[in-house]
């Protein structure tokens, strides 16, 4: 491993007069291709591991949502054409004479996935499903067999969280909470929030979704939005004190008929289309004034490809930093290899944020040992996350 140590220099995000970080939630389309590449890519792993006792290659992670056409209406509504999903990528189709029923996995995996998150969403009904995946380059197959990284590629992280980034992650998570959602079936999953601070003060913008057959007339949606607003004040506050200010589907106008009604509780039912990577980054946050790639991790497989493994692995090990090294206030860190050597050994940029008296230097071999466990959890962690036990996204 190659590292280049060195100190911030200038005010963070967090010391900025001006900020901004946005969050898409579970029920928006973007997120839901994350989550649906994420989840063919598991289901992979795991028929891979049940059958032939290794994680084989596979890239799922160009996922398209294509938007429906819906009538919504208070009181009901209806969906007139469904949403139309596209997985595509690559994957071992065959091993050792079995076949994977790769189909199976795709469709059975999505539907499931969908009836768990979305309540007002029949996952048979308001979905046709093409799975696209098709057999690997052998030159990459050979990289993966060898545990060598599958691509060129970068990963960036970086802690600790702002206030304005735990703000929108908070009222984000409390909006989309299972609970909520017994309490309030009129409340969808897409949910989006975009929060601005300057000098001091806070903007919140929250997109939240209706379901109209919950909702019996504009006044019960009124509500409905007054009840989002207090409930995103609530988890707000809960992170932040300072002036707060909080705007509920900030399109709206009622004296047109426009307001934020669906059928089904995501503005995919009618034409806004979704698309793997556009979404919340490896962390579940948009944050344009932070270190972040334009890589996305989701689909990606766990073992070789370093657009997943090392957005993930550059998360733990500021985290860590921050953690375990004293006087380390903040740290930012970025990995990155080539295509054909080990996943282990990439080139790592660290920067830090030192107290004063301490400096970036005299931490190098700390940091370079923190770097090097985190490296070497990258299989175990991979196997954890095919089984389940771990997350590659704050969801």
């Amino acid at each position: 491993m190659e590292l280049h140590l060195s100190e911030i220099e200038g005010p963070g995000a967090a010391q900025g007069d001006v900020e901004m970080v946005e969050r898409k939630g579970v029920g928006h389309p973007d997120t839901l291709c994350d989550a649906l590449a994420e989840e063919l890519s598991r289901s992979l792993c795991r028929f891979y591991l049940e059958h032939f006792g290794q994680i084989l290659h596979h890239n799922v992670d160009k996922v398209l949502l294509w938007g429906g056409a819906a009538h919504p209406a208070f009181g009901g509504g209806e969906v007139l054409a469904p949403s139309e999903l596209f997985l595509a990528g690559r994957a071992t189709t065959a091993y050792q004479g079995v076949a994977v029923p790769l189909t199976e996995l795709a469709i059975e995996g999505t539907r499931t996935y969908l009836r768990q998150r979305l309540h007002a969403f029949d996952a048979e009904q308001h979905l046709r499903i093409h799975c696209l995946v098709r057999p690997g380059a052998s030159e990459l197959v050979d990289v993966h067999r060898r545990v060598l990284a599958n691509d060129t590629s970068c990963g960036a992280g970086y802690a600790p969280l702002s206030e304005l980034e735990r703000v929108v992650l908070r009222v984000e998570q409390e909006l989309n909470a299972p609970r909520l959602r017994r309490d309030h079936p009129e409340l969808g999953e897409d949910v989006k929030v975009m929060g601005v601070r300057v000098t001091g003060r806070i903007r919140l913008t929250v997109a939240c979704a209706i379901v109209g057959r919950h909702c019996a007339d504009l006044a019960v949606y009124l509500a409905s939005k007054q009840r989002v607003a207090a409930l995103a004040r609530d988890a707000a506050r809960r992170e932040s004190a300072l002036p707060l200010a909080i705007e509920v589907n900030a399109g709206d106008a009622p004296e047109r008929g426009s307001i934020y009604l669906t059928v089904t509780g995501t503005s995919a039912e009618a034409g806004d289309d979704g698309q793997a990577g556009r979404g919340n980054r490896a962390n579940g946050l948009i944050t344009p004034y932070r270190p972040m790639t334009m890589e996305s991790v989701a689909g990606k497989n766990p073992i070789s490809h370093v657009g997943k493994l090392y957005n993930l692995a550059a998360q733990r090990m500021a985290a860590s930093l921050v953690e375990e090294l004293p006087g380390v206030s903040e740290a930012e860190c970025w990995l990155v290899s080539r295509i054909g050597a080990p996943v282990a050994e990439p080139l790592a940029d660290l920067r830090l944020r030192c107290a004063a008296g301490v400096h970036a230097a005299s931490l190098e071999r700390a940091a370079a040992e923190i770097l090097e466990r985190q490296l070497g959890e990258i299989e175990s962690r991979a196997r954890a996350w095919a089984l389940g036990s771990e997350d590659t996204q704050r969801a």
